[in-house]
């Protein structure tokens, strides 16, 4: 198979979906691969790191969109790259459909097959190429917050750790799946009292027995988001239901019983945000204050550490990349129930349940998709 991996270029965004190792994996199994001439640079590797393992640089986007039966990227593609999608052709990237009407209408009028990351799902219901990705999202999102409690940023100017004799910041968590978890162990790493909401008491147990002394679990309601936000300093949204929008925890009403400098770090923003107030911002330009609640809701937040999450992400995705090249896209979704459920949208027709009813579109098993 011919594999495109072309250069990411949302605001910001230094990832690249294949590191030379990955492509090296690719090119020994026969495989074709193109990276675009400098595309991994802002992840630390080189033209001749792709050339050494096999691969070979093509100088522009449109080379690469033109040459490739599979599309390997990292995040959705964006208006400027509708028009070079060719029909029947693979793109497998994170796509989260449901947040963005115009992405879905071009998807389904390009007559694409649109295999997203988020939506393959392991046999335990664990999202195998949302983890690392969220796993480093959870652990910056109190990097993040950490920065703008401070004061000249319009924080409450609150050390999350405290010092001796000053008590430690206060961090409130709404969900306990992988971005919760990993954001609540750092919030914790760094001193702070954290409280962690989710729905699942399982899941609160599992939380309640590995997290350490100054974590607390509660189950998660309105009456107890309410009780908790007002005496908060940062505040975490990390709700995600697979494949559809983030439904809205936080309320714009809420807002008003928060203290001034609070901080809202929304991590599902690029799934529609569990904060009411939140929209998608850059690492440019990541945060804006409404009632003197300041909001980071930056949708590409792993992409200011590039090097760790291009590693990470390749880890991930490379067995499943190996699968569609070697078998095609049609043997390998019948093959593999994973790959089957990452099927969001193929030759013109939403053949996820979750993107269909976000916008009212018409829905196609996937069975039919495949034959």
């Amino acid at each position: 198979m011919i594999i495109g991996v072309p250069s990411e270029i949302k605001n910001n965004e230094n990832r690249i979906a294949l590191t030379p190792g990955g492509a090296l994996e690719l090119t020994k199994r026969g495989h074709t691969v193109y990276v675009q001439k400098n595309g991994g640079v802002g992840s630390g590797f080189n033209d001749q790191m792709y050339i050494d393992a096999g691969a070979q640089i093509l100088d522009t986007i449109e080379e690469v969109y033109a040459t490739a039966e599979m599309i390997m990227k990292v995040k959705e593609p964006i208006e400027s790259e509708y028009k070079l999608i060719k029909k029947d052709q693979l793109v497998f990237t994170y796509f989260h459909f449901a947040s963005h009407r115009p992405l879905t209408d071009a998807m389904i009028e390009s007559g694409a097959v649109c295999l997203a990351y988020e939506t393959v799902e392991s046999a335990d219901r664990s999202l195998p190429l949302l983890i690392p990705m969220s796993e480093v999202a959870g652990r910056m999102a109190i990097q993040q917050g950490a920065k703008y409690l401070e004061k000249p940023i319009k924080g409450k100017g609150v050390l999350l750790g405290g010092v001796p004799g000053v008590p430690p910041g206060k961090v409130l968590v709404i969900g306990g799946g992988v971005v919760g978890t990993q954001a609540a162990k750092m919030a914790a790493g760094l001193g702070a009292q954290v409280t962690i909401l989710d729905v699942s008491l399982a899941r609160l147990r599992y939380l309640n027995d590995v997290m350490p002394a100054n974590v607390v679990t509660r189950f998660s309601s309105e009456m107890n988001i309410r009780d908790l936000i007002p005496h908060m300093d940062l505040i975490v949204g990390a709700v995600l239901i697979p494949g559809a929008k983030a439904p809205n925890l936080i309320t714009r009403d809420m807002l008003k019983d928060m203290s001034p400098g609070t901080v809202v770090v929304d991590v599902a923003v690029d799934q529609g945000g569990c904060i009411e107030t939140c929209k998608p911002t850059t690492h440019e330009d990541p945060t804006y204050i409404i009632d003197d609640i300041v909001h980071y809701c930056v949708a590409n937040m792993p992409g200011a550490v590039p090097y760790t999450s291009t590693v990470a992400l390749t880890n991930a995705t490379l067995p499943y990349a190996i699968q569609l090249a070697n078998k095609g896209w049609r043997q390998a979704c019948n093959e593999s129930r994973e790959l089957k459920l990452g099927l969001n949208v193929a030759n013109g027709k939403v053949c996820y349940k979750g993107v269909s009813e976000a916008f009212d579109l018409d829905y196609t098993p996937v069975e039919d998709i495949l034959g």
